[in-house]
């Protein structure tokens, strides 16, 4: 870089800091409405969740130190002082939501954004003076700082930020971006992060300390301030234009949390489950930077109307580095019933030279058309109706066993999960739920016959929630069937939205219990024959989420039994082990799963060097790429020349990956041995 260059940027630099001055975030001071609110949020609390919440000094440490945490989980700007001033907190949280005082919390957040501002521009300076593209000290960044005390000094903090800045650039540096496009990138990163901190408002800091406080309760209770809400509501009628999928914070980036059946994301199949998204443009802008940005502010830039392209710069869930990123074209819809309807198909197994056909169902949601439903017609759409068309289909073209897949399925409407149920029983209890009080109201199929009887199998995964664990838990308690694939998440819990006087509360009021009295919450749903899945349940899941209720029982309800699958369980488990030898997709999916694993816990520190991070970098993808590429040669396709390409082969391909048909191909193989180890008992009996 020239001298004049390093001079003009400076000046330029200097410039911009005069001119901001100015506007610098003005006192942050809570309105009257929110004195008020959080009032009526501390009762809504104390009498209307379903835990038993002691708001004691032990609550009130526990909420202090989320607050930190929620205001600088790295420890990355405050100083032990700041947290020292504030200390007094620490013990009467519990005074400060019930009086509604708020102006402590709001100076903590104050100091906050401070530090912040100073850190910034301190940055901003940095790139002003010309960034080191030499990138070879023998240092290194740690990732993870949660544990590591807050700093005494200063200077602590700039030898963090120093590390921090130099692999922010050696990582676009490896990405190709030049010298020029890193220092420009970056100075547009900081520039857009100082402004979001001066435009912060006094509805940011209380949405912030109230997700300390209720997220000491539980993960699914929440205050929604009035902007929130509207997007809630509008998320909730499926008329949202977007890309169909739900974004969390995780650190200074967005995380896909889950994805919404049949919605763009999904159909286009080229976002995961626990991607980052590092950029987002419009189909012709240019890509604008998200890292550190709030999410409702990303949310906001993903947003548009139906029919628009989206850009998003994702880094694949299964990368150790966020380097190896790709961009990818979404294009924005609604989603509506159609788009989630059950689907079936058949499929034909070849077994000592017979051809043996299995029925799979396909169940993306749990879904109603409510307006219909309660304008009374009579034809309105459903889960438990489309399951019952598809079955009928199935019935006629001689299925031997039906397949409900319910993998990514994260719930929906109560009633179609125990209308479901129905279909498959003669009449029984279904689901009981508890509430605050501990009163059980049992829910249960009050029609007599069931619309199918023959063998069912039910295949989860670590995204069936909520009211696809009631279904599964439910075929399971009554022997209807056998359940296959991973554990669930594990939601057993029941949320209500009520209004406040200044936005609304989403409140845990109940929890749900299988028939057999155990609980769906925190553990979910155990297979009876486990598939290998690349979802790891410490990231994943209901257990993976701070302050989740624990698991727990109610008695049972009386229930007949339908059959008794666990006797077959040995061969059936067996038999299918022996299937999955010799299925390429399954050794992938058990070797990949270890090998994410062990690569996670071996990056907890990237090199500053440029050298050893590519020698880093190359040595965890060899071994991806050899995984997947034993994977290929062995299913006849062709290799590939970079592991980064692999999901970009996946969305080209006709139908799902190899790896998630192979797991309902394999579920149809299970029932199809479980419905002839059925058969054969039927008959040594009439014997």
């Amino acid at each position: 870089m020239s001298l004049f260059a390093t001079l003009s940027r400076a000046t330029a630099l200097a410039l911009v800091l005069v001119m901001a001055s100015p506007v610098a975030s003005a006192q942050l001071q809570p309105t009257d409405a929110q004195r008020h609110v959080a009032t009526e949020i501390a009762d809504s609390l104390r009498y209307g969740h379903y835990a038993e919440v002691e708001f004691d000094e032990e609550w009130s440490k526990a909420a202090f130190e989320r607050y930190l945490d929620i205001l600088d989980g790295q420890h990355a700007y405050l100083l032990r002082s700041d947290i020292d001033e504030f200390r007094d907190l620490e013990t009467r949280l519990d005074q400060v939501i019930f009086d509604g005082d708020l102006d402590r919390i709001f100076a903590l957040h104050q100091r906050l954004n401070e530090r912040m501002e100073n850190r910034l521009e301190w940055l901003l300076a940095e790139l002003g003076d010309g960034l080191d593209f030499s990138f070879d000290s023998d240092m290194r960044l740690e990732l993870e700082r949660e544990d590591v005390p807050f700093a005494i000094r200063e200077r602590e903090l700039d030898e963090l930020w120093h590390k921090r800045l130099k692999n922010a650039a050696l990582t676009m540096s490896l990405s190709d971006q030049d010298d020029e496009q890193v220092e420009t990138t970056l100075r547009q990163r900081y520039e857009g992060q100082l402004s979001r901190v001066r435009q912060t408002e006094p509805e940011d800091v209380f949405g912030l300390f109230m997700a300390a406080i209720t997220g000491t309760i539980d993960p699914h209770t929440g205050y929604l301030s009035p902007r929130q809400g509207e997007s809630f509501d509008i998320q909730m009628s499926l008329s949202l234009e977007g890309i169909g999928a739900l974004l969390q914070s995780d650190g200074e980036y967005v995380k896909v949390s889950s994805l919404v059946p049949g919605g763009p994301a999904e159909r286009a199949g080229a976002l995961e489950p626990a991607d980052r998204i590092v950029a987002v443009g419009q189909e012709d802008g240019e890509m604008v930077n998200v890292v550190g940005m709030r999410l409702d502010n990303v949310v906001d830039l993903i947003r548009g109307p139906k029919g628009s392209v989206v850009r998003l710069d994702v880094v694949p869930a299964q990368a150790v580095d966020m380097t190896r990123s790709q961009v990818i074209n979404i294009t924005r819809d609604t989603v509506d019933l159609e788009d989630q309807a059950a689907q079936g198909e058949v499929i034909e197994i070849e077994r000592e030279g017979r051809a043996h056909r299995l029925g799979v169902i396909k169940i993306p949601t749990f879904y109603v058309d409510f307006d219909a439903w309660q304008a009374g017609e009579e034809e309105y759409r459903s889960t438990t109706r489309d399951v019952a068309q598809e079955v009928e289909r199935l019935k006629q073209e001689g299925v031997e066993g039906i397949v409900l897949d319910l993998r990514n399925n994260g719930g929906g409407a109560l009633q179609e999960a125990n209308a479901l149920i129905g279909l498959f029983i003669d009449r029984g209890p279904t689901v009981q739920v508890r509430d605050a009080r501990g009163r059980i109201n049992l829910y249960g199929d009050s029609e007599s016959g069931a619309l199918y009887d023959g063998p069912i199998g039910v295949l989860v995964n670590r995204l069936s929630a909520s009211a696809s664990e009631i279904f599964a838990g439910a075929i399971q308690d009554y022997g209807r069937g056998v359940v296959l694939g991973s554990s669930t998440f594990g939601k057993g819990t029941v949320q209500t939205m009520s209004e406040l006087s200044h936005g609304q509360i989403k409140l845990t009021r109940a929890k749900f219990y299988r028939i057999s009295g155990e609980s769906t919450q925190n553990r979910g749903v155990e297979p009876d024959i486990i598939f290998p899945s690349l979802f790891d349940p410490e990231r994943i899941g209901e257990s993976s989420l701070d302050n989740a209720l624990p698991w727990d029982t109610v008695q049972n309800v009386q229930y007949r039994r339908y059959g008794e699958p666990e006797n077959f369980m040995e061969s059936l488990l067996s038999r299918h082990q022996t299937r999955a030898q010799e299925e390429p997709n399954f050794h992938y999916l058990e070797r990949q799963s270890e090998l994410a694993r062990k690569l996670r816990e071996q990056h907890t520190s990237v090199s500053l060097n440029r050298e050893q991070r590519q020698r880093e970098m190359q040595a965890q993808e060899a071994e991806q790429l050899a995984l997947e590429n034993q994977r290929r040669r062995a299913l006849g396709m062709d290799p590939l020349e970079e592991w980064i390409d692999a999901r970009d082969e996946d969305i080209e391909e006709e139908e799902n990956t190899p790896v998630d048909r192979a797991q309902v191909l394999e579920a149809a193989q299970v029932l199809l041995d479980y419905a002839q180890l059925v058969e054969a008992q039927q008959i040594a009996r009439r014997q």
